[in-house]
């Protein structure tokens, strides 16, 4: 209990913890544990919640054999195959995700990458998107190349998406037809041009806690103000199908210890929050501070009118979030 109230202080002073400490941490009692991450989350980030949807832009088909996922051709799964969506589609979902409240839309395509011609295709609907509503956009499209993050920023683009999943050291355990090391090559050409990044990872991938908290560091240290913290579904057909759920208990620990670790950042919970006793919602009192809305890739999940009820029935107001105070300077002493 100290030692959490130690470094909760240290924490509102501007210290990043370490590893050494997030893992006590981790051992803490548990509700004393939550308690100060959610007061961490109000010191930085007040009552602001970050709420955001996607859209599944690009479905089956995928080279990439990421053994969690329905949409890979290594894994006989069942899931709707469809090439890229039409401009009118995207652009109309769009729409309705504004109306209903929603500041932020994510375009998601499955595959290694998108070719050239679809990548001007997104740039269309892009354009088209922000000439017709407000709502701001985001896009999830693979290991892109510098330039053509530099064209989707043009097109009106604000933030991409792109998850480490686990740590570097067990990431070869979970995909071995790309690496580690190419994510974060991708994230820093959508830096270097100025998007901002939005990466998390799964938990339940056999990961150990140190996995866990190398995941966030590794999150702090490319400057990444938005960590999905998403929790396995285990898929049939996958090489995870016979994995168990998390329980909630778990998922609070770990989402309270990414919050000593990124005090400013959005934490959002997003695919498998439908999994828990309470659909995530101790974990808004735990130092997360966001979600992804609505249904995910290919599974169902939470609605927008269901999930706005919650962040008022929490206290929390809607407004997109990017990490802007700067923490370090002091100025809320």
């Amino acid at each position: 209990m100290e030692f959490v109230e130690q470094l909760k202080q240290e924490v509102f002073k501007g210290k990043q913890i370490g590893r050494e400490e997030a893992l006590r941490l981790y051992e803490a009692p548990l509700e004393s544990l939550c308690k100060a991450a959610d007061e961490i989350r109000e010191y930085f980030c007040e009552d602001v919640f970050d709420i955001c949807t996607i859209i599944n832009g690009k479905s089956g088909r995928c080279s990439e054999d990421c053994k969690y996922c329905a949409q890979s051709v290594h894994y006989p799964t069942t899931v709707e195959e469809y090439p890229l969506l039409g401009r009118e589609e995207i652009v109309k979902q769009a729409k309705y995700n504004e109306e209903k409240g929603v500041l932020r839309y994510s375009i998601v395509t499955s595959g290694r990458t998108l070719s050239e011609k679809e990548v001007e295709e997104v740039c269309e609907t892009v354009r088209q998107i922000r000439k017709e509503t407000k709502i701001e956009v985001c896009v999830s499209l693979g290991l892109l190349k510098e330039e053509q993050f530099q064209k989707l920023k043009e097109a009106g683009v604000s933030r991409i998406h792109n998850n480490l999943e686990t740590s570097k050291r067990n990431f070869p355990n979970i995909c071995t037809t790309h690496t580690y090391e190419e994510k974060i090559k991708a994230i820093r050409f959508a830096k270097n041009v100025g998007l901002e990044v939005c990466s998390g990872g799964i938990l339940g991938l056999g990961e150990t806690v140190e996995d866990r908290i190398d995941l966030a560091l590794a999150i702090r240290e490319l400057g990444i103000y938005s960590m999905p913290v998403n929790i396995l579904n285990p898929i049939a057909g996958t090489p995870y199908e016979g994995e168990e759920t998390l329980t909630v208990e778990e998922i609070r620990r770990s989402v309270a210890v990414f919050r000593f670790l990124l005090p400013n950042a959005s934490i959002r919970l997003a695919g498998g929050r439908g999994l828990l006793e309470d659909k995530g919602r101790s974990c808004f009192t735990s130092g997360a501070n966001a979600v992804i809305s609505g249904d995910m890739l290919t599974t169902a999940g939470i609605t927008v009118d269901t999930d706005s009820k919650m962040i008022e029935e929490l206290g929390y107001r809607k407004e997109l979030w990017n990490g802007t105070r700067d923490f370090y300077n002091g100025d809320r002493d």
